[in-house]
């Protein structure tokens, strides 16, 4: 019989250190600790708090075996997927003269004014595929040896539709900087972007986060992100001096496509910022993590995924998610959509249109056949009979 005052085992299934393991997640206690180092078999995790051992039937059949007398074992669902892997990059080796037309591509695209983000992105693509083609000449590549490279990298990787978009974009840069080449820019022909709508939280979940954030820098971020529809990118980079809490604006400098905007800023967001900038004393940019130094992305995410779990919020949410909140939620407030694409700096309208898909605003508005239905049987039936399509329809 299961003893009842014994903590309740949780099995899931994740890869650590590139291994296939079981995980362990219990309560500590003495009786569960002693049988689990009598097995020998699973070794504790002081990071992920956890026993972990190889995944295999033997050591799952274990598991439950000697535990499942004793105790509720509950499985997730993770048992039975296989997890996902960190890619472990070999490093790339190019040749001498590889390495020099790497180098004089780069200067190709600092030449042509292209961002520093670009640059870095469309230099790793080439020199990957550079790596690829081994020592075979570039005066011979032709459109197959692209075809090869995504079918022996790209496929395996399960690299997505935007990055494979991305290498054809570098590569026909590539053509241009390097045209003894046989490859046929006008053949490479980028694939079709996913049209997946974005992820939007509700004003009452994003306050709910607001709550939950107890540390007033992060609060400060997450609510100027919101409030002013930043990308994450542009508040790292954002200035102290670019903030005007008078006027309640925000100049955004130097964004994507080496553009500059304004974005108008709440009411009720000043006191939060000047209680932040009294408290932390910033002196250079709005988000530092040292004096003078920028935060960095991989900080705004972690601790927003901290404030989304606190506030019990199940979506994947990341800091582009309150972009695309705040887009929404103005469209909802009845403001122009050309004007919703002045403040999130974006070159065509198309891209702003999105929002008109996720805005409630005008779904609200669309009469829905089923409620058509009932009503017509309403009016057509007697007062004493009515419909409940819970039951006898």
């Amino acid at each position: 019989m299961k003893n009842q005052l014994l903590p309740t085992i949780i099995l899931k299934r994740e890869a650590i250190h590139n291994i296939d393991s079981i995980l362990l997640f219990f309560k500590y206690n003495n009786q569960l600790l002693s049988i689990i180092r009598t097995i020998g078999k699973f070794k504790w995790s002081k990071s992920r708090r956890c026993w972990h051992g190889k995944f295999n039937q033997e050591n799952l059949k274990l598991v439950r075996n000697s535990f499942g007398n004793l105790t509720t074992i509950k499985e997730d669902a993770s048992l039975y997927s296989v997890p996902k892997y960190n890619i472990i990059r070999s490093p790339r080796i190019l040749s001498n003269d590889n390495k020099k037309i790497l180098e004089a591509f780069i200067k190709y695209l600092d030449g042509r004014m292209y961002g520093k983000s670009t640059v870095e992105t469309y230099s790793v693509f080439i020199a990957d595929f550079l790596d690829y083609i081994k020592d075979k000449p570039l005066n011979t590549l032709t459109n197959r040896d692209v075809e090869l490279f995504v079918e022996d990298v790209f496929i395996p990787k399960k690299y997505s539709i935007s990055t494979h978009r991305q290498f054809i974009s570098a590569l026909k840069l590539f053509k241009l900087f390097y045209p003894e080449s046989k490859i046929e820019a006008l053949n490479l022909i980028r694939p079709k972007k996913s049209k997946f709508l974005p992820i939007v939280l509700s004003q009452q979940e994003l306050l709910e986060i607001l709550r939950v954030t107890k540390n007033l820098k992060h609060r400060a971020i997450l609510a100027l992100i919101y409030s002013c529809g930043l990308r994450v990118g542009e508040l790292i980079n954002l200035e102290l001096k670019h903030i005007d809490v008078h006027r309640l604006q925000v100049a955004i400098k130097n964004s994507k496509g080496r553009k500059d905007r304004y974005v108008n800023m709440a009411v009720s967001l000043t006191p939060l910022i000047n209680n932040y900038i009294r408290t932390y004393n910033p002196v250079i940019y709005f988000a530092e993590g040292a004096p003078s130094n920028k935060y960095t992305a991989s900080s705004v995410r972690a601790f927003l995924r901290k404030s989304c779990k606190l506030a019990g919020i199940t979506k994947t949410v990341t800091p582009h998610t309150l972009r695309h909140s705040y887009a929404t939620h103005l469209l909802e407030n009845g403001t122009d959509i050309r004007l919703i694409q002045t403040l999130l700096g974006h070159n065509k309208p198309e891209t702003t249109m999105i929002y008109t898909h996720v805005s409630t605003r005008s779904l609200e508005t669309i009469s829905n056949p089923l409620d058509e239905a009932v009503k017509k049987f309403k009016i057509n039936k007697n007062k004493d009979e009515y419909l409940k399509i819970n039951r006898n329809i």
